[in-house]
């Protein structure tokens, strides 16, 4: 039996990502903003097809504990969706850190819900089918940012970074209870 709720672990595991978010933007401040947002996109690609070919390899080269690397999809994600919010001083770290925060606030908001209306069907999965799903959402921003952001019937590219934070988080949950 779990000791803990989804939403405690959700929690925990935020903190984390906040702490390192907060950590990461005191050392380098905020040089991160000068990426474009597809090279965001691209570098989030980069860190999920990592944690792919470890899976499948079982072995690596760098040592980068998976957790790391889901984080660091976590954060990514987010900053993408600070560069994408408009009327943002960018150049003010307390905002940043503010809208950091307030964003994960929501995506926590939307995964209650769809947690609730998927019954935890993400416990059922492995971590292997949640990193491919996190590369597909990815693959699709990708098409969507070279449309110049049009879709036609898709939710488009911030509900897109919503789920791959929540995929994340559900992989990190999963690692943290003992599955591989």
């Amino acid at each position: 039996m779990k000791s803990t709720t989804t939403l405690q672990s959700y929690r925990e595991i935020r903190d984390v990502c906040t702490d390192i978010f907060l950590s990461k933007m005191s050392d380098y401040g905020l040089s991160w903003q000068i990426l474009r947002p597809s090279s965001i996109t691209d570098q989030i690609l980069i860190k999920a097809q990592r944690i792919r070919t470890v899976q499948e390899k079982a072995t690596m080269e760098v040592s980068e504990d998976p957790e790391q690397g889901f984080i660091g999809v976590v954060n990514y994600s987010i900053m993408y969706l600070i560069k994408s919010t408009e009327g943002i001083n960018e150049n003010s770290v307390q905002e940043v850190s503010d809208r950091f925060v307030g964003l994960f606030d929501t995506i926590e908001a939307l995964m209650t819900k769809k947690n609730h209306d998927y019954g935890e069907a993400w416990r059922m999965m492995r971590i292997s089918s949640i990193t491919d799903m996190i590369l597909q959402k990815i693959l699709r921003i990708k098409h969507i940012e070279n449309n110049q952001g049009k879709t036609e019937i898709s939710e488009g590219i911030e509900a897109g970074y919503m789920d791959i934070v929540n995929y994340a988080l559900f992989a990190i949950i999963k690692g943290r209870e003992g599955e591989n």
